[in-house]
């Protein structure tokens, strides 16, 4: 078993033993808390582009099925974990942690420190890496050479191509992909025929669809890369029952004159608690986004905060004062993680119901 070592642009050096595909990468090393779920984390197009870090000790252990991914392929650019279990032990288990990264042609390292690994990160806020084979390189070369990826290039990496529709329910949703995740695209099509769409789709294209309702996804990078996207997600919102979840959540508040930042180390992981602002109640929610709405830029006359975070209190939904318009920075879909906050899907899709039955578009500025 060959070495390779995560060296960090701060100059931390962690080693560990190869895994997977044994090439060198480049990326934003973020961790994830989360006990189980490593599969949907690795399957999750809000992952590209960099390399993931799970913090539970023991990753493996129940393999890799046919069930779980949350995308038709590998989105991270290469995983870091401490014990990786290669004999795994599950009825539904179809390969092991190992196998499905080499298969997909993804580097990772085992072995490593992963304590003291997120701890640099905690200390240094955002941090790139890049996983080598040998532990002295050239300092020069290093510094010049981290392969930072443009925002926008992963959205577009990771967004439909063209569009797809699935189900044949009563009322059509429009999914507006930015790296949407499969178990989003489930919760609506309990009810619901659904269209995803690519990210850069024009307004006019997407009314021609005759949507009942719009859902912005979740999805890698800045918000603010998609800048020139927000003259039609204010469109759409004004004229469409609209859920936006995380990034889909961040764009809407962009393209109501709010404005994001990036956090120091984001929040990843299933065990995130927020408040309901409306019933005092605190959910469990799981969560992947490294930006944040920031809450005092919110126009008190167009929006309403709904969550909070406990831990940070930083803002984790909204709604609009007086249309249907309702976005959160957790994920209610909740793969993987827990169901407290399933039903904004069935408010949602209520709320869909409802325009249709008016005959949307039924909520038009004046």
């Amino acid at each position: 078993m060959s070495k390779g070592y995560l060296i960090l642009e701060t100059g931390e050096q962690f080693e560990g033993d190869w895994i997977g595909a044994q090439q060198e990468i480049s990326g934003e090393v973020v961790f994830n808390t989360s006990m189980t779920g490593y599969q949907e984390m690795m399957t999750d197009p809000s992952y590209a582009g960099q390399i993931l870090t799970f913090c539970y000790p023991i990753i493996g252990s129940y393999g890799v099925n046919q069930e779980d991914d949350e995308s038709h392929k590998l989105s991270v650019s290469a995983v870091i974990a401490s014990d990786v279990c290669d004999e795994p032990s599950h009825y539904q288990s179809t390969s092991s942690f190992s196998e499905e990264l080499k298969d997909a042609n993804i580097p990772g390292l085992k072995n490593v420190d992963t304590r003291s690994l997120v701890a640099v990160i905690r200390k240094h806020k955002t941090v790139v890496g890049k996983i080598v084979s040998e532990k002295e390189k050239d300092k020069q070369q290093l510094s010049s050479d981290w392969g930072k990826i443009e925002n926008m290039e992963l959205v577009n990496r990771v967004s439909v191509k063209s569009p797809q529709t699935y189900g044949n329910g009563l009322y059509h949703v429009v999914l507006i992909d930015y790296g949407y995740k499969k178990s989003i695209l489930q919760a609506l099509l309990a009810q619901c025929k659904v269209t995803v769409v690519p990210y850069h789709t024009s307004l006019e294209t997407i009314e021609s669809m005759n949507p009942n309702g719009i859902l912005l996804s979740n999805g890698p990078g800045d918000p603010m890369e998609l800048k020139e996207y927000f003259p039609v997600i204010k469109a759409l919102t004004e004229n469409y029952p609209t859920l936006g979840i995380c990034l889909g959540h961040q764009l809407i508040a962009l393209a109501y004159g709010a404005t994001t930042k990036k956090m120091p180390f984001g929040h990843r992981g299933a065990n995130h608690p927020v408040k309901d602002l409306l019933t005092g109640k605190v959910r469990m929610t799981s969560q992947n986004h490294g930006y944040v709405v920031e809450e005092n830029s919110i126009d008190s006359r167009y929006f309403q905060v709904l969550f909070r975070n406990v831990n940070d209190r930083s803002l984790e939904g909204m709604k609009h004062v007086s249309k249907p318009i309702q976005s959160v920075q957790f994920h209610p879909e909740a793969h993987p993680g827990p169901s407290d906050t399933e039903y904004i899907f069935n408010a949602f899709i209520q709320q869909v119901t409802i325009a249709a039955q008016e005959g949307a578009p039924a909520y038009v500025e004046a």
